[in-house]
């Protein structure tokens, strides 16, 4: 995946790299187009956050490192994520 994203593709792809967790994503209307996410367990208990700017999340690549590194932070924290990677 080369292109850029857009806002709705890397929202569906953060939406599974926290998989079985829920990843909760938004935009601030009134923000400069970050991205943020809250990952959630079943109990709806914070378990993560991360934000995004524009400039990274557009790029598959960046996306792709700054999810593994929050998914790496949440396996630290011994939270058990199913395998992921970044769709081509």
């Amino acid at each position: 995946m080369n292109a850029p994203l857009r806002f709705n593709e890397a929202l569906l792809i953060a939406g599974h790299a926290f998989e079985p967790f829920q990843c909760i994503a938004w935009a601030q209307q009134d923000g400069n187009g970050e991205l943020n996410l809250a990952v959630v367990d079943r109990t709806n208990t914070h378990i993560g956050h991360q934000q995004i700017p524009s400039s990274a999340y557009r790029d598959p690549a960046k996306l792709a490192d700054l999810l593994t590194q929050t998914r790496e932070q949440l396996s630290q924290e011994g939270y058990a994520l199913k395998p992921w990677t970044m769709p081509a």
